[in-house]
């Protein structure tokens, strides 16, 4: 395997380790979904660490849009107040 495909899948498994929490920001924008009713199962830290592994490129540009959009409402609110 090359070496420069070896490097891309380990940033990819320790951004998807890292960002499990905030798995809500990078894929349905930045609203926080409903609370799941059940504790985190392990097939879905395994789901979401394959998921990073191959698409992490994708998933830090939708994590900066959401970031922008939150910043952006963070500013209205806050101009808003009298």
């Amino acid at each position: 395997m090359n070496f420069y495909l070896s490097l891309f899948f380990a940033v990819g498994a320790v951004f998807g380790l890292i960002t499990y929490p905030y798995r809500h920001l990078f894929s349905e924008g930045p609203n926080k979904g409903e609370p799941p009713q059940a504790a985190p199962t392990l097939s879905s830290r395994v789901l979401w660490l394959m998921v990073c592994t191959f698409l992490w490129p994708l998933m830090v540009l939708t994590g900066l849009h959401s970031a922008w959009i939150l910043a952006k409402r963070k500013r209205q609110a806050y101009s808003d107040k009298p």
